[in-house]
């Protein structure tokens, strides 16, 4: 009997679809936060997320290393998630299959055929 490995992270193909997720979502993230359809009050909370980062108040400090640089980085992931979750659910399907399935607008061909009227 042969036993097979379930994949984890350290699957190089397990990290390619994490890292490939994760761009995907700091992506949906940017096409959001420039969307005219998203409020004002929504694209804050990226901003708010960012000062967290460099202001002198730290729920857990930097000196400890791994550890303070670990809820820096839970507050950019939970600023991202919040963000879009309070983006309207349509706009966040629109550009999601924008992301997974290419821009729908772009490559498309025409087929059809044609005749001269009148060469002179």
């Amino acid at each position: 009997m042969t036993s097979k490995k379930s994949p984890t992270l350290t699957d190089p193909g397990k990290r390619l679809d994490f890292l490939d997720h994760v761009i995907k979502q700091v992506k949906l993230v940017w096409m959001l936060f420039r969307d005219k359809h998203v409020s004002m009050w929504t694209k804050a909370i990226l901003p708010l997320s960012v000062i967290y980062l460099v202001s002198p108040i730290d729920l857990i400090p930097d000196v400890f290393l791994g550890l303070g640089q670990l809820d820096d980085l839970g507050v950019i992931l939970l600023g991202m998630s919040m963000f879009v979750r309070l983006c309207p659910p349509d706009l966040v399907a629109h550009y999601m299959h924008q992301l997974e399935h290419g821009d729908s607008t772009e490559d498309k061909a025409v087929d059809a055929t044609y005749r001269v009227i009148d060469e002179k």
